[in-house]
């Protein structure tokens, strides 16, 4: 049996550790944008930190009030003077002046905003990084700030925004897309059927192609919140769609898809719901795949890497070249078009319409 003074002992130490977890998880909270708007009302219990340059940009407030009281003056002596013709140039130069003041604040105004939004984003996605995942098999995704240390650290070959990284996200994604697309069939339609894009193996390019576009233009934003995601992934998403579509009826004639029946849709190649879920997947892919990815990718040894970049990268033309011209002969077969030759029989042969109609199952002639 303990004593009363053990088990009053115990409480405490059990309440100072709910206390120290309950602190612990308040400080790993996400920073909200709320919070950096209202700070004063959020965090008036702790010291206001403020940095050097927040001294400065009050002195410049003061400067400019300095200044507009000596406009006041100019104004004066404008007014008054018997030829105010000869002051243009004095009045021009001032209000250049004034211009250009005007630029350079309003370009650091929104530099302050975007490293306000990119150093919560940065803490908010670390902090997240080391909370257990609701899916343990997945665990969660880390954060891209910790993946860009390791990337500059390592001074891996296909660190930062490269061609090798590029060129093996391209790889992953028209594979990816392909898997995801079978699966929602699947589900969706209780069966199986082609998604891919090339005659030799699951790839679609266009996946791979969104996969590595939505990289491009959003890894300048891989720090900063999800709102910036999510614009940008719905722009890029759509337009790559949209290009693609127009691209493939123009000079193929023919479609893999038309969004004519859906609300809000242009020219049948994209529509609005479609450009949300790219909205929603480029936070998804920023936040969540391609941290994984690059994570991944730190791991391959550089003299292999290399190597199999660009034997993929060998590959993928030769595949695409010779989809190109499959679906060519296979349009020119269905329009009754004579495309006479060696070269043209012999895809008659590897690929005739049964097989090309299993490839390309959703394809539609125009």
């Amino acid at each position: 049996m303990r004593s009363a003074e053990e088990r009053t002992a115990l409480r405490a130490e059990k309440k100072e550790k709910r206390a120290e977890e309950k602190r612990r998880k308040k400080l790993m909270r996400s920073i909200r944008p709320t919070e950096l708007v209202v700070p004063d009302l959020i965090h008036r219990e702790r010291e206001k930190l403020v940095l050097p340059f927040e001294t400065e940009a009050e002195n410049l407030k003061e400067s400019f009030r300095a200044g507009e009281s000596e406009m006041q003056d100019f104004y004066v002596r404008m007014a008054e003077s018997p030829s105010p013709e000869e002051l243009r140039n004095e009045v021009l130069d001032r209000a250049q002046s004034w211009r250009r003041s005007g630029d350079s604040l309003a370009a650091s105004s929104l530099r302050s905003y975007e490293i306000a939004d990119e150093v919560s984003a940065r803490f908010n996605d670390l902090t997240k990084a080391k909370k257990k995942s609701r899916l343990p098999l997945l665990g969660r995704a880390p954060a891209n700030a910790a993946v860009d240390l390791e990337e500059e650290q390592s001074g891996h070959f296909a660190r930062g925004l490269n061609l090798y990284k590029l060129l093996i996200i391209l790889y992953i994604g028209s594979f990816a897309g392909v898997a995801v697309e079978l699966l929602w069939c699947f589900l969706r339609n209780g069966h199986f059927e082609s998604r891919a894009g090339l005659v030799y193996g699951p790839f679609n390019l266009l996946y791979g192609v969104g996969a590595t576009l939505l990289t491009v233009f959003l890894y300048r934003y891989r720090n900063r919140g999800r709102w910036l995601s999510f614009l940008v992934g719905m722009a890029v998403g759509s337009a790559v769609e949209y290009a693609t579509s127009w691209a493939q009826e123009t000079f193929l004639g023919s479609r893999s898809w038309d969004y004519s029946d859906m609300p809000y849709n242009l020219n049948g190649r994209i529509c609005l719901l479609y450009s949300v879920f790219w909205g929603i997947l480029g936070i998804f892919w920023l936040k969540n795949l391609y941290p994984r990815m690059a994570e991944a990718i730190i791991r391959i040894p550089e003299k292999w890497g290399k190597i199999l970049t660009w034997a993929l990268f060998a590959f993928f033309v030769f595949d695409a070249l010779v989809s190109l011209f499959a679906v060519m002969r296979w349009h020119a077969r269905v329009t009754g078009t004579a495309m006479p030759g060696v070269f043209w029989n012999l895809f008659d042969l590897r690929f005739p319409d049964g097989r090309m109609q299993k490839i390309y199952a959703n394809l539609v002639w125009s």
